[in-house]
C-alpha cells in the first residue's frame, strides 16, 4: 500500500542542518501556510495564526528565547505556530463563505454554533485544548507539504512561551503552540528513525 503521499510521509524526518544561504520567497511561505490551513478544525473555527520569522532581525529576536537553537537562524523561515482559544461566537463568520459557496445551507449555521457554545463557553481548558489541536493539525500539513517540495522542517517546543508572547505581540486569546523551521537542507541529516511496532500501539476491539 503506497503512493507518492505515503512515501512523502514515511520519508520525513526532523531536520537538524539547514543551508543558511538558502531563502524562500514570500509567495512560497504563503503557499505553505495556505496548505496548512486546509487542515481540519472543530466546527470550522480555523483558530490559528502563523508568524513567519524570516528576516535576520526577527530571527535574532527569536533565537535567544528559543533555547538558542541553530535552526532558528539557519533555516529559511521559522513559523511561530499560534493556536487561538476556541470561540463559538466566530462560527457564523467562519461559515459564511461555506454558505456562499453552496456547500452548507444557511439554516445549518445555528446547528453548529449552538453545540459549539455548549462545548466551549466558560470552559478555558477545552478552549485551550482546541487551540493546541487546531494548530498541531495545521503544522502537520505544513510539514508534509514542505517535504513534498524537497524542504526540511523541524518542529520545536523548546522556547520561552511568555517571552515569545511578549516579543511577537500575541493576543490574550493566543497560545504559542510550537515553532516550525522550514528550508532547504544541507548534508548530515538523519533519515526517519525506526518507530514502535504497530502491534505495540494498535489494539482491535
Amino acid at each position: 500500500m503506497t503512493n507518492a503521499v505515503i512515501e512523502c510521509i514515511l520519508s520525513r524526518s526532523a531536520a537538524k542542518y539547514y543551508d543558511p544561504a538558502a531563502t524562500l520567497t514570500d509567495d512560497q511561505i504563503r503557499e505553505l501556510v495556505r496548505i496548512g490551513t486546509s487542515a481540519p478544525t472543530s466546527f470550522h473555527l480555523q483558530n490559528w495564526r502563523f508568524i513567519a520569522v524570516r528576516t535576520p532581525g526577527a530571527k535574532a529576536r527569536l533565537r535567544p528565547i528559543a533555547w538558542n537553537q541553530p535552526a532558528i537562524t539557519e533555516a529559511a523561515v521559522t513559523f511561530i505556530i499560534i493556536g487561538q482559544l476556541a470561540d463559538s461566537s466566530t462560527i457564523p463568520e467562519r461559515l459564511a463563505p461555506v454558505v456562499e459557496a453552496g456547500i452548507m445551507p444557511a439554516r445549518m449555521v445555528p446547528e453548529w454554533e449552538i453545540p459549539a457554545r455548549g462545548l466551549y463557553f466558560d470552559q478555558p481548558q477545552r478552549q485551550r485544548d482546541e487551540a493546541i489541536r487546531s494548530a498541531t493539525f495545521g503544522t502537520a500539513a505544513i510539514i508534509y507539504a514542505a517535504r513534498s517540495l524537497g524542504l526540511g522542517s523541524t518542529p520545536m517546543i523548546g522556547f520561552d512561551d511568555e517571552a515569545v508572547h511578549r516579543e511577537f505581540g500575541l493576543g490574550e486569546d493566543e497560545v504559542p503552540v510550537m515553532l516550525l523551521s522550514v528550508g532547504p537542507e544541507r548534508p548530515g541529516n538523519w533519515p526517519q528513525k525506526p518507530r514502535l511496532p504497530v502491534a505495540d500501539v494498535l489494539h482491535f476491539v
